[in-house]
């Protein structure tokens, strides 16, 4: 008999916690091993109960979703992670990928999708929607055309603290964590990412850090 798949769930909202550790439970093959209220008790958990599979809110006060995400796969990087949100964001869900999440799960979405999502994702697929799925795909046909090699080959300019910026953008810093970090004013930290997006031709600020740190620009996130 194969053991039971580990959950740890985290959210805020202890109603819709109870609930879905109801589900999961009646599943023969899926434990509830531990429940969290916001992201540093997420952790916390994580490092004593070494589950398998953490069932992520996505917004939380004090320590999101994101950030969790990226505090629990560095402290425990063979842990798979699914965020569960309301909102189906582009900025969360790319947000979601670049701090180590395999998943992206609409909390509408219905038992009978979601048990089987769950299931594949222990099998190493990624729970997402097919129309999520279009979006990354869409995301990534937007991105720059690879520049030709060679002799004369020309780079956008970004200036020190625009690289700074988008350093911090690939590492999956929000507007306000890179005002903080740098010690600038949010308003300043937007007129930066404006400048990259227009110096990069990117859409995104997801678009202008895969571009830049593909290119050299700046250095990939640790």
């Amino acid at each position: 008999m194969q053991p039971r798949i580990r959950v740890l769930l985290v959210d805020d909202h202890t109603l819709f916690r109870e609930g879905l550790a109801s589900l999961l439970n009646s599943q023969p093959d899926i434990q509830v091993v531990g429940e969290a209220g916001d992201g540093l008790e997420a952790l916390v958990k994580a490092q004593e109960l070494h589950p398998d599979l953490v069932l992520m809110d996505v917004t939380m006060p004090g320590c999101d979703g994101l950030e969790a995400t990226r505090l629990i796969k560095h402290a425990l990087p063979d842990v798979r992670i699914v965020m569960l949100t309301v909102h189906d964001e582009d900025e969360k869900l790319f947000e979601a990928i670049r701090s180590g999440a395999v998943g992206y799960v609409l909390k509408s979405t219905a038992s009978e999708a979601l048990i089987p999502m769950l299931r594949n994702v222990m099998r190493g697929e990624a729970a997402i929607s097919g129309a999520m799925a279009i979006r990354i795909l869409e995301e990534f046909r937007r991105l720059p055309p690879p520049a030709a090699t060679g002799e004369g080959e020309e780079f956008p300019i970004l200036t020190p603290r625009e690289k700074e910026v988008l350093g911090l953008v690939a590492s999956g810093a929000t507007d306000k964590e890179i005002a903080t970090v740098l010690s600038l004013s949010l308003s300043t930290v937007k007129t930066h990412l404006r400048n990259i997006l227009a110096k990069l031709h990117a859409t995104s600020r997801y678009q202008a850090s895969s571009y830049a740190v593909r290119k050299g620009l700046i250095r990939p996130p640790r």
